[in-house]
């Protein structure tokens, strides 16, 4: 097992990151890097230690890993989204506020390692920080473990996010109704708004959506657009169950 140098690191601080490997269950063969997954070059520069690195380096590996993870598990869920769609779903998983909400979940803040000056100025709740120290340990993660261990991971922190919604604004449920249905050229999508109602600032839509004029689908929304989509996310939730 390769441990962390005692002379680089305060025990408190080891103490500290034992803790988040039994909060998060997954225990470290190699302590080094969890340790510089968590570690900042603030933290790094202020001790003057050349026995370890700060997250840098695995922020940038842990990036290619989870898009890697996060394009895998959308290709499998979601097998009738076409490219665009599954593109513009990964970006929103990966960007800095949903990393960010990610490191936020599992305390992820708590436990970097700060030089002092950057700790007594907001560091721990830095956005930037924050997303680099999630990829920083998915990066960590797959050198100690593997990829079928990141995916463990993810399938028990994240990918449940996704699973419920969480992500579904930027999904386009029209789009996917038609690629669904578009085997058959012959088959005919339209979308009906039923009902209208309440002021002029607070009006209430009501759509369906009829595949070869008949009703699949009903959806509400403040917009006729947002009644569509909720209406085409039912149809499609219909045909997946047939």
């Amino acid at each position: 097992m390769n441990k962390i140098p005692k002379k680089a690191v305060k025990k408190v601080e080891v103490n500290r990151l034992h803790i988040l490997e039994k909060e998060l269950d997954s225990i470290f063969q190699n302590k080094k890097l969890l340790f510089q997954a968590f570690t900042h070059s603030s933290y790094v520069n202020e001790h003057r230690m050349k026995s370890v690195e700060s997250n840098e380096r695995l922020e940038f590996l842990g990036d290619a890993v989870l898009e890697l993870t996060v394009s895998r598990f959308l290709y499998e869920q979601f097998p009738n989204l076409p490219e665009g769609e599954l593109t513009k779903m990964r970006a929103a998983i990966v960007c800095e506020p949903s990393l960010v909400n990610f490191a936020n979940q599992l305390k992820f803040g708590d436990f970097l390692l700060l030089g002092r000056g950057e700790d007594q100025t907001g560091g721990r709740k830095r956005p930037a920080l924050l997303a680099d120290v999630f990829e920083a340990y998915i990066g960590a993660l797959y050198l100690d473990q593997g990829i079928e261990n990141v995916i463990s991971f993810m399938e028990k922190f994240i990918f449940p996010k996704i699973k419920t919604g969480a992500f579904s604004h930027v999904m386009d449920y029209k789009s996917q109704l038609q690629e669904f249905i578009q085997k058959d050229n012959s088959r005919q999508l339209e979308y009906v708004i039923v009902s209208e109602t309440g002021p002029a600032h607070a009006k209430v839509f009501v759509s369906n959506v009829k595949l070869d004029h008949e009703e699949i689908g009903t959806g509400t929304g403040k917009t006729k657009k947002e009644a569509e989509q909720n209406a085409a996310a039912m149809a499609l939730a219909k045909l997946n169950k047939l």
